[in-house]
């Protein structure tokens, strides 16, 4: 097993971030061209806490390097399977992901948390990601290291392009329902 993680804060307040975490595969968001569905499975409210659950399915196409293809075969069709929590009073976003294709051969387990930054609560977020890559060869030590290696590589670049990309989405929402805000309250003066 192989761990990638990461961690940055976001010039954005948690509500910002929580919010347009919902529009992060967009499509102004020209970093996830990769995802062509995001299809909400299930969405509830526990009245006890306000957490909101969700749990997506999200369709991806995603070149596979040829070797990993050449043994395995495979389609460039990938699924990911993802729930969600949004703790309102803790102001905390926890997501957890996993993947659906190829899990016999390859085991993804993704974590990813936004919460206020301690530093600045009101004004930036935390985001801290790690995922647990675990390649299941059987006994072929050397194959089961190469491929947990090589998606290690893929997904930190893959990593850096979609925390790029949320930057976008978080500037665009910002500029667009912030508007709108300032004029909401404008019109209540």
């Amino acid at each position: 097993m192989k761990v990638f993680s990461s961690d940055c804060t976001f010039d954005y307040s948690w509500d910002e971030v929580s919010t347009a975490n919902w529009r992060k595969y967009c499509p102004w968001n020209d970093k996830s061209t990769h995802v062509v569905a995001v299809d909400t499975l299930s969405r509830t409210v526990d009245p006890e806490t306000g957490i909101l659950r969700t749990e997506r399915l999200i369709t991806c196409n995603q070149s596979v390097p040829h070797w990993v293809s050449s043994l395995f075969g495979g389609n460039p069709t990938s699924h990911v399977y993802e729930i969600s929590y949004v703790d309102p009073v803790s102001k905390k976003v926890t997501m957890c992901s996993s993947n659906l294709t190829w899990s016999n051969v390859l085991n993804v387990q993704e974590t990813v948390v936004y919460k206020p930054s301690q530093l600045k609560p009101r004004t930036t977020t935390e985001f801290k990601q790690e995922a647990q890559i675990t390649a299941l060869c059987g006994g072929w030590q050397k194959i089961k290291n190469k491929v947990e290696e090589a998606s290690i590589e893929r997904f930190s670049q893959n990593a850096k392009l979609g925390r790029e990309g949320f930057e976008a989405v978080l500037e665009m929402s910002r500029r667009v329902f912030g508007e709108q805000h300032e004029k909401e309250k404008h019109m209540q003066l």
